[in-house]
């Protein structure tokens, strides 16, 4: 393959675990998620009452010969998944200290997933978000879709300042289906605003997952001497000797993780905190398999 984010080896290894939805999900194609409608799939959801124009090919006859009343076999619906990217491209996700950009170990995420989704055939798409979306690329099942996705991240190169909020209403607002919304971001941003657009896209019924990218120095704020700190949003820069700032910083960074983490948990999502010096491989693999093992929930 010729884009560095992607791992022909670590998807073959990864491609062995399904990628399952958390909650019902709606399509229009069989699938392997569940539906909030009601089929004919394998799995048994209740009975109800025989009403006229029902399949009488479902009617329950051991359950009429014990009640002498009709009841029709309701089973789970199965159908396919629709996941989204949000992809943060905003100036900050371009920091590194001594790890890969955090920007390029989102293309690796966002890569990976995408392609696995739609290998099992369910449908990915893209959006890309600065101080507004500027790309989007709908969900499809299609490979050429897949290539489109891999390309736009190719090309994609975090500048401005963000404007994830705004995007998450305007997802929220637009994508009409259930679908799985995965955010890739610092989340550096109004916590009060982003907790809101958050609340839009649980009230619409999506499954959210959340990747909350930071790097090690972000957290630790390991300086041994005076340095020219720059915003990488607005450029805005400032001179400080880190000794006699480390204790307030870090106290104000733990709050900062802490209330990004509530409001996630707020709407149920599926939170995880990474740095840029972990494996992917094994944020992927844990990922997916977290999901399974949560799946059914609503």
């Amino acid at each position: 393959m010729k884009y560095d984010f992607l791992d022909p080896a670590a998807l073959s290894r990864l491609g062995a675990i399904p990628m399952e939805a958390r909650q019902a999900m709606t399509g229009n194609i069989a699938g392997r998620h569940r539906s909030p409608h009601r089929g004919s799939s394998v799995e048994f959801a209740e009975y109800r009452k025989y009403v006229q124009g029902d399949d009488t090919r479902r009617l329950d006859w051991k359950a009429f010969a014990r009640s002498d009343r009709y009841y029709i076999k309701e089973f789970e619906a199965d159908t396919n998944l629709r996941a989204y990217f949000v992809l943060d491209a905003s100036g900050s996700m371009g920091f590194s200290a001594e790890n890969e950009e955090r920007i390029q170990f989102a293309r690796k995420l966002a890569a990976t997933l995408s392609y696995l989704i739609v290998d099992q055939g369910d449908a990915a798409g893209l959006s890309v978000c600065q101080e507004k979306i500027h790309i989007e690329i709908p969900p499809t099942r299609r490979a050429a879709n897949l290539n489109h996705i891999f390309e736009v991240l190719s090309k994609t190169e975090p500048t401005g300042e963000t404007g994830l909020v705004e995007a998450l209403h305007t997802i929220a607002e637009k994508v009409a289906q259930r679908a799985l919304i995965i955010i890739l971001s610092d989340l550096f941003c109004d916590t009060n605003a982003l907790g809101d657009a958050l609340q839009h896209l649980r009230y619409r019924k999506h499954d959210v997952a959340v990747f909350h990218m930071l790097d090690p120095q972000e957290i630790a704020f390991n300086f041994e001497r005076p340095h020219r700190f720059v915003d990488m949003e607005d450029n805005t820069s400032i001179v400080a000797e880190p000794a006699l700032i480390v204790d307030e910083y870090r106290d104000a960074m733990t709050a900062f993780m802490a209330k990004v983490k509530g409001k996630c948990h707020d709407i149920h999502a599926d939170y995880h905190l990474i740095t840029t010096d972990q494996d992917y491989e094994e944020i992927v693999h844990d990922f997916l398999i977290n999901r399974l093992t949560k799946k059914g929930r609503s």
